[in-house]
């Protein structure tokens, strides 16, 4: 079953809890504080599979979750890292979160960290010193990132094959490449994708052979809407057109429309017309139903004739896709390097150590709301069942300049303190204060 789009829940591990624990060898007096780190809990790693070709495995909504880290234990042992999930993906798989473009898996083995497992707590070891001997603060682990993903799967492919209904592009396929997709003599044969690699002279070009177009298709109508996004991401359309229509210009003027209709991405890409089914017919009638299309083609198309059960013609038409394929890709290798030359230049910004210092305090709905990177994560691994914990988190706030914030904004007692939009940690200021 061909699955080209899925909804899954993502759900990377939660870092382990840090320990609080003392020495307590027979002859060892005072033993210090000897509680180890929690382990970092896993990440979930989607990974672009060549041998895969469907996201049919995703079709039930399902949680992709990798492990949690284990609590520190006693004598600084450290817990253990939860495992990462690594799943697995078709090569042109899209992963989006909340509408972004999070991951784009368009190389076989590319590896892509889509959810960050959370650090683990530090255990009460971890905070010894001169003047802190005997410290009982231990951390909580970090969560780790959750979120609901949508995956889209758009095939990688140097030619996408475009027509009407019975246009000829399976038996095309099948003549020019390895494919065996299903021939009949109705429409819509084809009911999903599909791939193929045909070999001309000394290089190979892999085409897409999606089901065929009807008019409204970019609006929903027959198939070929559910599949148009397969062919965005090629370097050439190759657009088939029955020799037999009784016009074959408006034949083409009605495909186009549907490619451009769909996206501007469609509309841009270089295109070879070709006039197919033309075995049995005079050098006349052929000629004639060229011009047709001609008079009506975009600029800088190419349009050609063939057979393909008669394999006339099929070679030029393989020869003038790989000759619109390189110039497509060496176009695109000159932007990409153009691209990276203009992102090694010098951006003067604030550093990542600023950043995650800076803060804000706002006041909603009748709560204190306090962000920034760092002040969110100390509150996050703060345990607030631990008196001690709650003493750090009370000095760290202070240090920052926060508490003396929320006073000058009017924040007293009972008044609730929230950190992080989302407010997943929270206490009153007379708890901090």
């Amino acid at each position: 079953m061909f699955v080209d789009s899925a909804t899954v829940f993502v759900t990377a591990g939660r870092g382990g809890d840090g320990r609080v624990s003392f020495r307590t060898e027979k002859y060892v007096e005072k033993g210090g504080p000897d509680g180890g780190d929690g382990g970092k809990g896993g990440d979930v790693i989607f990974v672009a599979d060549e041998n895969t070709s469907t996201l049919v495995d995703f079709r039930i909504k399902q949680e992709l979750k990798a492990e949690n880290g284990e609590p520190g234990g006693i004598r600084r042992r450290h817990g253990k890292n939860g495992a990462d999930r690594t799943v697995k993906v078709p090569v042109g798989t899209m992963i989006i979160r909340d509408g972004d473009l999070i991951a784009d898996m368009t190389a076989p083995g590319q590896r892509v960290v889509v959810a960050k497992g959370g650090d683990g707590g530090f255990g009460n070891a971890h905070f010894k010193s001169s003047t802190r001997q005997a410290p009982r603060v231990a951390e909580l682990g970090e969560k780790g990132e959750a979120f609901e993903a949508s995956l889209e799967l758009k095939l990688v492919a140097d030619v996408g094959l475009v027509g009407f209904p019975n246009a000829g592009k399976s038996t095309f396929l099948s003549v020019v490449s390895n494919a065996r997709p299903e021939i009949a003599d109705y429409a819509f044969t084809t009911l999903t994708p599909n791939l193929g690699v045909a070999d001309i002279d000394d290089t190979s070009l892999l085409i897409a052979d999606i089901p065929g177009l009807i008019e409204g298709a970019s609006e929903g109508k027959g198939l070929g809407d559910a599949f148009l996004r397969h062919i965005e991401r090629t370097a050439v359309i190759l657009h088939l057109i029955d020799a037999y229509s009784d016009d074959p210009g408006q034949a083409y003027l009605t495909i186009r429309k549907e490619l451009e209709n769909y996206s501007d991405t469609l509309a841009k890409l270089p295109e070879v017309v070709v006039l197919s089914k033309t075995d049995g017919l005079d050098t006349e009638i052929v000629d004639h139903q060229k011009a047709a299309i001609v008079a009506v083609a975009a600029k800088g198309s190419t349009v050609l004739a063939m057979s393909s059960t008669a394999k006339q013609g099929t070679t030029e038409v393989l020869r003038a896709l790989a000759a619109t394929v390189r110039t497509v890709r060496a176009k695109q290798a000159e932007t990409l390097a153009q691209t990276e030359d203009e992102t090694d230049e010098t951006i003067i910004s604030l550093s990542t150590r600023q950043l995650d210092d800076g803060w804000r305090v706002r006041e909603e709905e009748g709560a204190y709301i306090v962000t920034g990177p760092k002040i969110e994560r100390f509150a996050a691994r703060t345990d607030y069942g631990n008196v001690h914990s709650i003493n750090r988190l009370r000095d760290i706030m202070k240090k920052m300049g926060i508490t003396h914030e929320l006073l000058r904004k009017g924040a007293s007692g009972e008044d609730l303190i929230r950190f992080g939009e989302e407010g997943a940690s929270q206490m009153t200021l007379e708890e901090i204060s």
